[in-house]
């Protein structure tokens, strides 16, 4: 089982380093090495291979495409443009990285981390294109404000089960979130901001792809045409709709949800199952679209309109391979039990007790990419030794969901989405765009967990 893992790992690295293979062949090659080598049935190794692929792009497949159409019709009319002028307008110039993690902080609390990147990935380029800023520092800056919450903050859904695991008070937890996610943004800032100027790419001025210019070039020009261009684009209210629409209508879908289990109060059923429906993701990026088409492209001819939409379905292909073939790998290493068996091993070392959720988080994320999964295994593994030490249950809940924030890769949707859609195919690059920045928070939250500890 752990060979299987060994070698399958090697084999993934290797094929993306060194040989012609494209990243979605490797991750299905991997897998099967992985669950063959691992003594699991080769038939099972495709079933599971299969189901991976599916149940990753049933929780995200619809949404990035949604998303993309979202992000052409919001870039062809200029909404995009409006929203990064406001950006700079109310937070001040030379502090968009700033902007953007602040963005990510606050929409990665109701809304899945895949998804709220994409939403907002068309603002990202925006600002790129128009600043001069690199797209590397901007995404980088907003993927990690997105990723802080999004793994301590509930109602995202790993959080919150894993306060459900540990009986932690969840209005504590909350709170011990929202404190934590602030020095894994700032670290996550600074370190955008020095990956930008080491990777300066800005998007094609017409077009998808993106270049490599001399950096700098145009922020000067930029600053001299943004009150006069301004005048000509869509309002502030119009633009920022599509986005905001779907993140209101998941916002109060987890929130009104969380409270009603929590049996703070109770909501009519049927009422209930409404704001379930609208507040799905998948229904509720769908209106924002919708909202999009009908207030941002009225001066487009409905052909027109339609072959935008196309445009970016058509960039979400890669996107949607990768992404689904990263669940693949993952679903067979948890099929085959590696994950488990090393868990339980790491359970049994002498570490302080706040500390055994965190490090059980670490390994099994790093063996198969899913965050959520990677938390709620840790503390299903570590609550039942928890609950017989003197350890704050908060604090041990957020050691489980922060633990797992560990070296984002390959196995992961993530690394996929935001490398993809920043235009870095380099591997070398990707890991230094996203893998690099996700270990910094997590030594961040490492070392604010001993002092919590410590304190608490």
């Amino acid at each position: 089982m752990i060979l299987g893992l060994v070698i399958g790992v090697a084999a993934l690295i290797f094929l993306v380093l060194k040989t012609k293979i494209h990243a979605f062949i490797a991750l299905l090659i991997a897998g099967s090495i992985t669950g063959i080598v691992g003594g699991m049935n080769p038939t099972d190794v495709v079933t599971e291979m299969t189901n991976g692929f599916g149940s990753t792009l049933a929780s995200i497949g619809i949404v990035i495409g949604l998303g993309v159409m979202m992000g052409r019709i919001l870039e062809v009319s200029g909404a995009a443009e409006t929203l990064a002028y406001t950006l700079i307008k109310k937070l001040g110039k030379k502090k968009e990285e700033w902007a953007m993690a602040a963005a990510g902080y606050i929409v990665s609390i109701p809304i899945f981390v895949d998804s709220a990147f994409v939403i907002l990935n068309p603002l990202v380029k925006a600002l790129s294109r128009k600043t001069g800023k690199s797209v590397v520092a901007l995404g980088v800056a907003l993927a990690i404000g997105l990723a802080a919450t999004h793994h301590a903050v509930p109602p995202t859904p790993g959080p919150l089960g894993v306060a459900g695991i540990f009986g932690a008070d969840l209005g504590l937890m909350i709170l011990a979130g929202l404190i934590f996610a602030v020095p894994i943004v700032i670290a996550g800032v600074l370190y955008a901001k020095w990956i930008g100027k080491r990777i300066y790419q800005v998007p094609e001025e017409n077009g998808d792809g993106f270049v490599r210019p001399e950096e700098g070039q145009a922020y000067q020009e930029f600053l001299d045409a943004v009150d006069e261009r301004s005048k000509a684009l869509p309002s502030f209210a119009k633009s920022i709709m599509p986005i905001l629409i779907p993140i209101i209508l998941i916002f109060l879908n987890t929130t009104l949800g969380a409270l009603n289990d929590a049996g703070v109060f109770t909501i009519n059923e049927t009422v209930l199952s409404y704001i379930k429906f609208i507040g799905n993701p998948v229904i509720a990026v769908t209106l924002g679209v919708i909202v999009a088409i009908y207030t941002l492209a009225n001066n487009l001819r409905r052909s027109e309109a339609l072959d935008r939409m196309e445009e970016g379905i058509t960039t979400a292909g890669i996107i949607l391979l990768v992404t689904g073939a990263g669940g693949a790998l993952g679903n067979v290493l948890r099929a085959s039990g590696a994950g488990d068996y090393i868990a339980a091993q790491i359970a049994e070392w002498p570490l302080p007790a706040v500390l055994i959720p965190f490090f059980i988080a670490t390994i099994v994320r790093l063996i198969q990419g899913s965050g959520t999964v990677a938390m709620v295994t840790a503390a299903s593994i570590s609550a039942p030794i928890i609950a017989g030490l003197d350890v704050n249950l908060v604090l041990a809940a957020q050691a489980a969901a922060l633990g797992a924030m560990v070296f984002s890769y390959f196995n992961d949707s993530l690394f996929w989405v935001v490398n993809r859609m920043l235009g870095i195919k380099n591997v070398k690059e990707q890991i230094l765009v996203w893998s690099i920045p996700t270990t910094i928070g997590w030594a961040v939250s490492l070392v604010m967990l001993v002092i919590a500890d410590f304190i608490f």
